[in-house]
């Protein structure tokens, strides 16, 4: 008994399993408390589903997450999480302006986060990941990330945070009636609130909250990129030292005024019977789940193929104007950016199917464009693939993808920026994930392009330099710091089933297809 006690009051909880004793760590964040459990044979701790935000129902839907409630006893960190509400990508051939099934369920109740940690830890801390995970901003949940992979691959060297927030409707409604009643942006918001979860608490589970590095792939990357320029750069107190971003996601950030947010409003409005009340948005707030949830899938499936209705917006203050302007004026949160895209990110946006010429095509992605707009275009990709379909994909993968990525980079300027370019064919979107968390299965099982290719973010983490190497027998080169027009690393496989990687220059036809992106960013509201 005396033993008993005297664990428990250390914040253990103590269960017999036949004959031996197995120790349950339990964590107390003040507002409560959190019991996880111990993988013993990779001596991982796992803290699944903390509550970091009241749940966002009824009055504080479309509001600021609010600091968890207070609620005594340990609460049961072993179980995953409810997901936040999903939605589909647009399907649409017209743009009237993928998600899979798991044995999770969805619920508004979903601000929760999960932290991972090695048993063992060093004096003082470990530096900290947090993960955002991807998916348009409509679909996605931590549950599908085993922090674990990351923990393992790191030599027990860093702890690993996986973040759920508001997706679709629920996160991203717009509009002046949100900015006036609400909140807008109310996922980057959640975000916002979980990485101040993170400065709070990380040190109670071995990490170190001065060694933050923020990652995330597609949508995830998009939200690192959102809080690299959120405050216009300028973040105090700051939440993270290094950003991360793997393809980086950036579809067209309207104003929360524009056209488009409003046209999207009325249709939620009207599909939920609220355009006769005078206060629409509180109408929306009494409003069923399920009605909110069937005009999120209805709306977000209208959207034009490939694309995703509700994404971030400028809303004046979080996000005070569009990113690129931002980014433009080398103003960012954070130190060092590792950035990585993937060989053909556009594939799995554009249908097989398209005929649209460029001109037509980028006319459609991009509602604000005008005939002059188009025509550059046009000869921007004049020479790009052999068909208007390869075009299609070249300027989907590219405008909304790759050279957001190299914006960032530039963003960066004289900090420390590195940026990679993931070539395992085919190369298409995600499908670098399995590299990183390998309990997937990644399609080129080759210990030592995995090594080399996934201890460049977990060196950069740790050290802020991919160069640092976790094993001997990582065969990365030397990879120098980005410069326009300078090194970048190619992480592929030769033609024998090889791993290839090597330094390469930055491809400069690409370079000046960006540099046309980016100059008509007005019009793409990027």
């Amino acid at each position: 008994m005396l033993i008993s006690g005297t664990l428990q009051a250390f914040g253990f909880a103590l269960f017999a399993v036949n004959t031996v004793v197995a120790i349950e760590p339990v964590v107390d964040l003040g507002y409560t408390s959190y019991q996880g459990y111990t993988d013993v044979s990779a001596n991982i701790t796992r803290w699944l589903g903390i509550r970091y935000a009241e749940p966002p129902v009824g009055k504080l839907r479309w509001k600021a997450p609010q600091p968890p409630p207070l609620v005594s006893g340990h609460q049961d960190g072993t179980q995953q999480p409810p997901e936040c509400y999903q939605g589909p990508m647009g399907a649409s051939t017209t743009n009237p302006l993928k998600g899979s099934k798991r044995a999770i369920s969805s619920s508004e109740d979903c601000l929760f986060l999960s932290v991972y940690s090695p048993q063992h830890r060093v004096s003082g801390g470990l530096p900290v990941i947090v993960w955002i995970h991807g998916g348009g901003y409509v679909y996605g949940s931590s549950s599908l990330f085993d922090g674990a992979d990351l923990i393992k691959n790191s030599n027990n060297g860093v702890v690993v945070v996986t973040v759920q927030y508001r997706l679709g409707l629920f996160g991203f409604l717009a509009g002046k009636a949100v900015k006036a009643g609400g909140a807008l942006n109310a996922g980057l918001l959640d975000q916002h609130q979980a990485l101040q979860w993170v400065q709070s608490h990380i040190s109670k589970f071995g990490g170190d909250p001065s060694k933050v590095t923020i990652w995330g792939e597609s949508a995830g990357a998009g939200s690192v990129l959102q809080h690299v320029v959120a405050h216009k750069g300028s973040t105090h107190p700051p939440l993270f030292r290094a950003a991360m971003t793997s393809s980086t996601f950036l579809p067209p950030q309207y104003n929360y005024n524009d056209p488009i947010p409003e046209k999207i409003y009325g249709e939620v409005v009207k599909g939920a019977k609220c355009n006769s009340h005078s206060d629409t948005l509180a109408c929306l707030r009494v409003a069923s789940v399920d009605t909110l949830q069937s005009l999120n899938t209805q709306i977000s499936r209208a959207g034009f193929v490939g694309t995703f209705t509700f994404v971030p917006v400028v809303d004046g203050s979080f996000i005070a104007e569009r990113p690129t302007i931002t980014l433009s004026r080398g103003k960012v949160n954070g130190g060092a950016l590792l950035s990585v895209t993937n060989t053909f990110e556009g594939t799995s946006f554009v249908s097989a199917r398209n005929k649209m010429n460029i001109s037509d095509y980028v006319s459609t992605l991009f509602p604000h464009f005008g005939p002059a707009q188009a025509e550059e275009a046009a000869k921007a990709y004049n020479g790009v693939g052999k068909n208007n379909l390869d075009k299609a994909i070249g300027a989907m993968g590219e405008a909304i993808f790759i050279c957001p990525t190299y914006y960032l980079l530039n963003g960066f300027g004289q900090k420390h920026a590195w940026k990679g370019d993931f070539a395992i064919s085919p190369g298409r979107h995600g499908e670098d994930i399995d590299y990183y968390f390998t309990s997937g299965s990644p399609a080129f099982r080759n210990t030592a392009f995995i090594q080399a290719f996934a201890r460049s973010f977990l060196s950069f983490a740790i050290s802020l330099d991919p160069n640092r190497k976790l094993s001997g027998s990582d065969i990365k080169p030397s990879w120098n710091p980005w410069k326009p027009g300078a090194t970048e690393m190619w992480f592929g496989k030769t033609s024998q089933n090889k791993p290839d990687v090597k330094t390469v220059r930055t491809n400069q036809a690409l370079q000046a297809r960006c540099n046309y992106w980016h100059g008509v960013s007005a019009y793409t509201s990027q």
